[in-house]
């Protein structure tokens, strides 16, 4: 399988009479990096295991390839995940857990010592996972998840616990696996971490997605655009009949979005209103995220 599609349609998850997933469809494409956000109680993890078939959706598909993650032949050469950093016993090392792993996959024991390098964890491969720190443990949930050198990387909040430097391998070894070709699909609350690391967004919240599309697309739609103005309600009135978002923005300030600042401009001169300041700001994923899912917790 080299080119690996990630597709889910219309998944839905009910418990106990609880919408946790409600009709949700996104796909992930091979060769980038897709970054899964929503607040907490989303439903990002409960569509996580639906994709590895931990858990059985109430309605919909979620398909690895075209195919559930059960009808996989070789599941550890198609799919690694990293779904719970603490997962291992607590008084085996890291290089036996591994070699465990390989074990269970079928793989020569060699490959321990292959992810443990990639994972920069050699030198700590003879101590006991209790005496792992939690971005040891998360370096070494990544090396369980490579031994099948699989073709898609399924990882929820794989950089909780690390340090900027532990952050900053993090995000250059999944850039470089996805330019392998490989599908990288990564769940976090970290939203400036996200910016810089992925590729494509799908953001969810409350079992619903809001977005989803290419960082650059997801952050270009929703520029906006500051005026400073003695008359900020004559500017105001004249910009909502061009059609613009208009809301007050401090004493004599207004922000804009859905007009760019040129078109802001002109509309001013036309409306013989003076400008004292006029610039543009293009938000980052924080400010798109926190619009979305707030004005998505309002309507609730």
């Amino acid at each position: 399988m080299d080119d690996v599609q990630l597709v889910v349609s219309g998944l839905r998850k009910q418990y106990h009479g609880v919408t946790a997933v409600d009709n949700l469809s996104f796909t992930v494409e091979p060769g980038r990096v897709t970054g899964f956000l929503g607040p907490n109680g989303a439903g990002k993890t409960t569509t996580l295991r639906m994709l590895l078939g931990l858990v059985a959706p109430s309605a919909g598909t979620a398909t690895i390839g075209g195919r559930r993650y059960a009808d996989l032949a070789e599941p550890a050469r198609v799919v690694g995940a990293v779904l719970e950093a603490s997962s291992a016993h607590k008084g085996r090392t890291g290089r036996n857990h591994l070699r465990a792993g390989c074990i269970t996959a079928g793989l020569p024991h060699t490959r321990a010592e292959e992810v443990l390098d990639l994972v920069g964890l050699l030198a700590a491969a003879d101590r006991a996972f209790k005496g792992y720190s939690l971005g040891m443990r998360q370096r070494l949930g990544i090396a369980t998840a490579m031994l099948g050198d699989p073709r898609v990387l399924i990882l929820d909040e794989p950089a909780n616990g690390l340090d900027p430097e532990g952050i900053r391998w993090m995000r250059e070894l999944l850039q470089g696996l996805a330019a392998q070709g490989r599908t990288v699909l990564v769940s976090s609350h970290l939203l400036s971490e996200m910016q810089a690391l992925a590729d494509d967004v799908v953001i969810i919240a409350a079992g619903k997605l809001l977005r989803q599309g290419p960082v650059v697309e997801v952050l270009g739609g929703d520029a906006r655009v500051h005026a400073r103005t003695p008359e900020p309600e004559k500017l105001g009135a004249a910009l909502r009949l061009l059609g613009a978002d208009v809301i007050a923005d401090g004493p004599n300030r207004l922000r804009v979005t859905g007009m760019a600042a040129d078109a802001v401009g002109d509309a001013a001169l036309a409306a013989g209103v003076a400008l004292h300041q006029l610039t543009t700001d293009q938000p980052d994923l924080e400010d798109v995220f926190l619009d979305l899912t707030q004005a998505k917790v309002a309507i609730r």
